[in-house]
């Protein structure tokens, strides 16, 4: 681990004269670090480092780089897709004490923020300004995650993702030069767009420490609606003729009948067992209200049964929650399986049959499994559960997820709408971007010449050929 002879060995000593106790080699943190919430298999990094400000985050990289060690950033670990498994060892770089709010600035509605803010922390700052971060994947994750995930969640119908939430980086590269990319302005017309080069890159072209951000004012008013459906199929054609007809839904989240048994037992609800669709809206009083009655109009026209809507914020949150702990309640369905997750995104014209046949392939299997979806902008979320020691339940449950993204892949779709590639998609995308994988490969090559920035991933030899 930390044997002079070894390349790593040697950026260790080196590091610990610039970051001394936070740069730590104990078991314990590495196995920390070894693995996200996806099931893939765990691997140890050789040292965790915690730096604080961006000439640590340089002199990491620097020192790694003269050895050929490779770099893995680290948010909160809340990703899916295996994105910081460092599985060729080296150093992971974690960012949690990076987390300080630098700058608000309300009169132009951003924000600076080192990597390690979460959402929640940026977001009870702001709290006296009338404003709000509005990426909300579910977790608490930190904005460097989400930026270098391309995040999104369950507002991104309305407010938009990380790509469009952005606005500039302060990145380190793997030659260990900070640079600055973006602006405080609102557009411009100026250089190759860096900014939206970094953002969706995993940490494979460097490392994130600092992220303006944009911000949305909190709304005067907020609604949400609940109303389940005799079927998968007329829940999301409401949903289709909902956008379609232009109502500007802030959240409208798909949760099947299993998944929506799991929220009942874990989170203590008593909603009808049927495919569900909750909705928030977001404006003036009257605004909100035109706007769940316009659902509803759309929605009963589809068959739902029971539409309710409210305007009491401890009933929202409640709901919104439970949405939140699905992932947990999911897994408390059987004690002692793991969740086999995945994520799509089609145009979403394509949403129903997308959905209707990923629920019949489920219904056909050996698992019991579920779907939800933030199904006003065409993504969907899979989840299989599967006994962790038998094999026959991880062959199974990979083929129902591959058959759902090459799905997704025929009808104009992506293989992931916000969980990102990690390892676990990395077969997919030749499929999905034909030879704009060889461009991507040599933007890697040209930043990273030696490998070392999350090797394994994105722009990896490991990419189909």
């Amino acid at each position: 681990m930390d044997d002079l002879a070894t390349p790593a060995g040697k950026a260790i000593a080196e590091l610990k004269t610039v970051l001394g106790d936070r740069l730590a080699t104990s078991v314990s943190v590495r196995d920390h670090h070894s693995h996200d919430t996806s099931r893939l298999k765990p691997h140890l990094p050789d040292a965790v480092a915690f730096p604080r400000t961006e000439e640590e985050v340089q002199a990491i990289i620097s020192a790694c780089a003269a050895h050929g060690v490779p770099v893995v950033p680290f948010g909160a670990g809340s990703s899916m897709e295996g994105h910081t498994i460092p599985v060729r060892g080296g150093i992971t770089l974690d960012t949690r004490e990076m987390n300080k709010v630098l700058e608000i600035r309300p009169e132009d509605l951003l924000a600076v923020v080192q990597p390690g803010v979460t959402r929640k922390q940026l977001n009870v700052e702001l709290r006296e300004t009338g404003l709000m971060f509005s990426v909300d994947p579910g977790a608490d994750a930190s904005l460097g995650g989400m930026a270098s995930t391309r995040g999104s969640g369950t507002t991104a119908v309305r407010y938009g993702t990380m790509r469009e939430n952005v606005l500039a980086l302060r990145v380190v590269t793997p030659d260990g030069t900070a640079i600055r990319t973006g602006s405080r302005a609102r557009k411009s017309s100026t250089g190759y767009d860096l900014t939206h080069l970094f953002v969706g890159a995993e940490g494979t072209l460097g490392v994130i420490t600092e992220l303006t951000v944009r911000l949305h004012p909190i709304p005067e008013a907020v609604s949400s609606a609940i109303c389940a459906f005799p079927t998968v199929a007329e829940a999301v054609e409401a949903v289709i003729e909902a956008v379609q007809y232009g109502i500007p839904v802030a959240r409208v989240e798909f949760l099947d009948e299993v998944a929506i048994a799991g929220v009942n037992s874990y989170s203590k609800l008593d909603l009808p067992v049927a495919p569900t669709l909750f909705f928030e809206f977001h404006g003036t009083p009257a605004w909100v209200e035109e706007q769940a009655r316009l659902a509803e109009d759309i929605t009963r026209s589809h068959g739902a049964i029971g539409f309710r809507w409210t305007t009491d914020a401890d009933e929202r949150a409640k709901l919104w929650q439970a949405r939140h702990d699905l992932f947990w309640a999911t897994k408390a369905i059987i004690p002692g399986y793991d969740l086999y997750t995945g994520d799509i995104c089609v145009p979403i014209s394509r949403l129903a049959e997308s959905i209707v046949a990923a629920r019949a392939d489920i219904d056909a299997s050996s698992l019991k499994g579920q779907i939800i979806g933030h199904v006003g902008d065409g993504n969907f979320h899979t989840a299989y559960l599967i006994d962790p020691n038998n094999p026959e339940h991880l062959r199974e449950a990979e083929e129902l997820a591959d058959r759902v993204v090459e799905r997704a892949l025929v009808v104009g779709g992506t293989a992931s709408g916000e969980h990102g590639i990690g390892m676990a998609k990395l077969k997919f995308m030749r499929r999905e971007h034909g030879k704009a994988v060889d461009v991507m490969k040599r933007i890697k090559a040209a930043l990273d010449p030696m490998g070392i920035m999350n090797p394994g991933k994105m722009g990896s030899e490991e990419w189909s050929a």
